[in-house]
C-alpha cells in the first residue's frame, strides 16, 4: 500500500528557513518520479520541485529556484525540500506526490496531472 506522509510544516518569519520531509512506504521502484507542490488559499496546486530518484535530475519552479532544494534519502525512504530565504508568497499547504516507475532519465514535470500518489499535506507559513 502506498502511502505519502509529510512533515516539518510551522510558521516563520521571512528570511527564516524550514525543511519539510516526507516519508514514502509502499515504493519499491528502481526510479521514480516525486515532487513537492504547494496551494495557496484561493489559488490552483502548483508544482514546486521534482527529482527523478533513479538518475537524481531536478527540476524547480522560477520562483524558488535558488531558495529550495529537493533531495532524497534512500535508505530512510524520505524526500526532502529545504527552503531558505522564505517570502510571504512561501505561504502554501505543501504536498509530497510520487508517481512510479520511470525511466532513470525520465524528466519529472511540474505537472499536478502527471503524478499518482499524493500525501496529505503540511502547512508552510511565513510571516513578514
Amino acid at each position: 500500500q502506498v502511502q505519502l506522509v509529510e512533515s516539518g510544516g510551522g510558521s516563520v518569519q521571512a528570511g527564516g528557513s524550514l525543511r519539510l520531509s516526507c516519508v514514502v512506504s509502499g515504493y519499491t521502484y528502481r526510479s521514480s518520479c516525486m515532487g513537492w507542490f504547494r496551494q495557496a488559499p484561493g489559488k490552483p496546486r502548483e508544482g514546486v520541485a521534482t527529482i527523478n530518484t533513479g538518475g537524481g535530475y531536478t527540476t524547480y519552479t522560477n520562483s524558488v529556484k535558488g531558495r529550495f532544494t529537493i533531495s532524497q534519502d534512500n535508505a530512510k525512504n524520505t524526500l526532502y525540500l529545504q527552503m531558505n530565504s522564505l517570502k510571504s508568497e512561501d505561504t502554501a499547504m505543501y504536498y509530497c506526490a510520487a508517481r512510479g516507475p520511470v525511466g532513470s532519465g525520465a524528466y519529472c514535470p511540474l505537472f499536478e496531472s502527471f503524478f499518482a500518489d499524493w500525501g496529505q499535506g503540511t502547512q508552510v507559513t511565513v510571516s513578514s
